[in-house]
């Protein structure tokens, strides 16, 4: 029988390889994982964690706003310093970096510094040293794309906004996904004036239709600068800055241009190919129900092979790989009502099905919905509204679409996905008493359907 160097190699130190690595070399592995740059992949370094916190510093600005209403007097104007801002976040997420490195190495995981490339099915070369390992684990990732144009070299992506410098007055999103409505929230309650564009005729592609137009609407009334249908021919630096000219010869002058135009696999120079892993159209790593690659030894999970882009599905699909090599043994991840957030301002919570998307599964639903200024906005002069949806089964009474624009939506659903998985009907529902106030118990209150 052969031997090899480890039980496991993991290629990518996010949040998915790190797991993996982790809960492998608990259960007696021998587990390896090699990473070039720092440890906790997008989310924690350019992704979730950043971006949430510079949502929050985003939020006080709105509560400076409406602080007045509550009997509040501010000596002043408040003013932002985006440098502190800066260090106090890499500072965070440094800390962080130094969390998951001991979490591995408490582990007994062996940590490599450097780029990681396949050398045959059991073969992993880093620099001129060679590890064989039984099996290995694809964890890379997803990254920027940004399609070819004039000007492109003037653009920045998503993983430069934490960091730049100065802060921009002006900026320009490129885009309609929730990448680049996040950045415009966040940038926009910052202080920056911002213009977001979008090739397509709505923002947010794959989200409930109400959801998508309210919160155009409500990201309008705050002051983003929203037009759709619109596409950028090419990009020019002058003295004022820069400016984009749409194909149809208008011009935007920012002095950031972001685009944030999705993401794709990050499988570029992995000797994937020359392994004999099959990549997608995408160049994403095409796998089976078990995460297994053309090549058995060879798997992947997360942004690398998944359509769900999420870090708690990476989680997810991470310990499926371990159960399955180093536990009990095979068994399928049920994707059905993933719940997700935007952090947007106001934010997106979404659970299970659109309406259209369930009308087209499930034939006959019924459609209950409902939109208000929340008891917080009464006094704080804001004119933020919320608005909630429920879709549901009617052969069933099931609830099988969740959707929130609104304060803190991510928490509210949350709980709410425990529910729709348990599969809650919407008799449940109505049977459930509610928190008073709270906008969380609009769910439980909704009784009648929208028509049609």
């Amino acid at each position: 029988m052969r031997t090899f160097d480890f039980d496991l190699f993991v290629i990518g130190g996010g949040s998915g390889g790190v797991r993996a690595a982790r809960m492998a070399a608990q259960r007696g592995a021998r587990v390896a994982l090699a990473e070039c740059a720092e440890l906790g992949g997008t989310c924690v370094n350019v992704g979730c964690i950043p971006k949430k916190l510079y949502s929050y510093a985003a939020g006080y600005a709105e509560s400076f706003e409406e602080a007045p209403g509550y009997g509040w007097t501010l000596d002043g104007p408040p003013r932002f310093d985006w440098r502190r801002l800066k260090a106090n976040r890499a500072r965070e997420i440094a800390r962080l970096n130094g969390v998951y490195r001991g979490l591995l190495e408490g582990a007994g995981v062996t940590l490599i510094q450097g780029w990681a490339c396949l050398a045959d099915a059991h073969t992993v070369q880093i620099g001129e040293k060679k590890h064989t390992a039984r099996h290995i684990l694809v964890a890379t990732g997803g990254m920027p794309f940004v399609p070819e144009l004039k000007g492109r070299e003037h653009v920045v992506v998503s993983d430069a906004m934490f960091d730049l410098d100065p802060f921009p007055e002006r900026l320009l999103v490129v885009g309609g996904g929730y990448i680049a409505c996040e950045f415009a929230s966040i940038f926009n309650g910052l202080g920056a004036k911002v213009t977001q564009l979008y090739r397509g005729p709505h923002l947010l592609n794959g989200f409930d239709e109400d959801v998508r137009q309210f919160l155009a609407k409500e990201m309008g009334r705050a002051g983003v600068d929203i037009r759709v249908n619109s596409e950028i021919g090419m990009i020019t630096r002058q003295e004022s800055g820069l400016c984009a000219l749409s194909s149809r010869g208008v011009r935007t002058e920012a002095d950031v241009i972001l685009y944030a135009t999705g993401r794709v696999p990050n499988t570029q120079g992995l000797g994937l190919e020359a392994a004999g892993v099959e990549l997608d159209p995408r160049g994403g790593v095409v796998v089976d129900a078990h995460y297994r690659s053309s090549v058995p030894s060879i798997l992947a999970v997360g942004d690398v092979s998944t359509t769900q882009q999420l870090t708690p599905v990476a989680l997810a699909e991470a310990m499926v790989v371990v159960d399955m090599l180093f536990g009990q043994g095979p068994r399928e991840l049920d994707y059905e009502f993933t719940p997700t957030a935007v952090f947007t301002h106001p934010n997106i919570g979404t659970c299970g099905y659109t309406e259209a998307e369930a009308r087209a599964k499930f034939g006959k639903v019924r459609v209950f919905s409902s939109e208000f200024k929340a008891l917080r906005h009464t006094l704080s002069q804001s004119g933020e509204r919320t608005f909630m949806k429920l879709v549901v089964e009617q052969a069933t009474d099931r609830v099988v679409g969740l959707h929130m624009v609104g304060p803190d939506a991510g928490e509210v659903v949350q709980g709410f996905a425990v529910a729709m998985r348990a599969g809650a009907t919407k008799r449940v529902f109505d049977s459930t008493i509610g928190i008073h106030p709270t906008v969380a118990e609009e769910f439980v209150t909704m009784r009648e359907p929208m028509p049609g």
